[in-house]
């Protein structure tokens, strides 16, 4: 559940954002689409077009998730889990992620 939470949450915002400058600079009574004129109201233009800022946006999120999740090659620290109060694991680094160094003897 917090993974769709950190992708659907800050690409909501983000579309906002984005939308709001977007129709800033375009009309929607004004907007073409493959050569056509859209002819949907301007309240089914904005509300499409927030789906499809907000669909990109999500994409974006949930690539960089992908990546921060997957070790970044056979050097990378392993994961191992560690058990939460509530019962649930937790997936935590070793501590080469977090900075600290062990000597090896």
């Amino acid at each position: 559940m917090i993974r769709w939470i950190l992708v659907l949450w800050p690409s909501f915002v983000v579309a906002g954002v984005a939308e709001t400058l977007f129709f800033t600079l375009v009309n929607p009574r004004e907007l073409y689409l493959l050569g056509n004129v859209v002819e949907y109201s301007p309240l089914a233009t904005y509300s499409i077009g927030f789906f499809a800022f907000w669909a990109v946006c999500a994409a974006s999120s949930l690539l960089s998730l992908y990546l921060v999740e997957k070790p970044a090659g056979a050097d990378a620290p392993p994961v191992r889990p560690v058990a939460r109060g509530s019962g649930t694991p937790d997936v935590r680094r070793t501590d080469a992620l977090h900075g600290h160094h062990h000597a090896h003897g």
